[in-house]
């Protein structure tokens, strides 16, 4: 019977988040926040808990937020994705956080980060990165995770090396650019989370990348709603 009403409010859930595809994020974090309570929101975070492409993504509230708060949160991130966009050599897109809010992903390409094999970063790398930086700064109540992949060209050990030394790098970088340290994490996944086929040539490269999650912090929660209250 537990597995049963688990699949039912999964599909719920889901049908909330994926049933609106014309709808702006805004309007998708309203839907998000507006669903049933506590127990959707333990399912919500239960079920992208068990992803592993974003089991990391925000910290865990533990209760349900608003209707009212998650539309305000999506709006930012809807305003902040739209500049980040124009940044070079990244692809940006709005993911959902292990809170059902909605966070902004930024997937910037290994080639353009960094050498082959290398984990120091070259000068368009460290442009695009200051731009980034520079961006945030309006919107200093988020989260920043950093995580850093390779294809599954050499041994395990290499390129979870390769990985971290990447996404630390990544780290450093944007603390040297005015982000608060203790906003960010950042950490290797090796080649365990391929999005394409390390059997090709184009299928490594797409896999050699960094990826940047903006996830809304625990006072940025707060703040939407205390304003959606008013």
């Amino acid at each position: 019977m537990k597995q049963i009403i688990s699949a039912f409010l999964a599909a719920v859930l889901l049908f909330s988040i994926s049933g609106c595809g014309t709808m702006n994020q805004t309007g998708k974090g309203s839907l998000i926040g507006g669903g049933s309570g506590a127990v959707l929101g333990a399912v919500a975070g239960a079920l992208i808990g068990n992803d592993a492409k974003s089991a990391a993504i925000g910290a865990a509230i533990g209760t349900a937020i608003g209707g009212g708060a998650g539309a305000l949160i999506g709006n930012k991130m809807d305003k902040k994705a739209e500049e980040l966009a124009a940044l070079q050599g990244a692809q940006v897109e709005t993911v959902t956080d292990i809170n059902g809010l909605e966070a902004i992903k930024v997937t910037f390409e290994s080639g353009i980060l960094f050498p082959t094999n290398g984990t120091a970063l070259n000068n368009n790398s460290k442009k695009a990165l200051a731009e980034f930086a520079s961006q945030m700064k309006d919107l200093p109540e988020t989260d920043i995770t950093i995580y850093g992949h390779t294809d599954n060209t050499g041994s395990e050990a290499v390129n979870e090396r390769i990985s971290n030394q990447r996404a630390a790098a990544v780290q450093t970088y944007l603390a040297q650019n005015g982000i608060d340290n203790q906003r960010i994490k950042a950490e290797g996944k090796s080649f365990t989370m391929p999005v394409a086929d390390n059997a090709t040539a184009e299928g490594r490269a797409q896999n050699r990348r960094v990826e940047i999650y903006i996830t809304a912090n625990e006072n940025m929660i707060k703040e939407a709603e205390a304003e959606a209250r008013q």
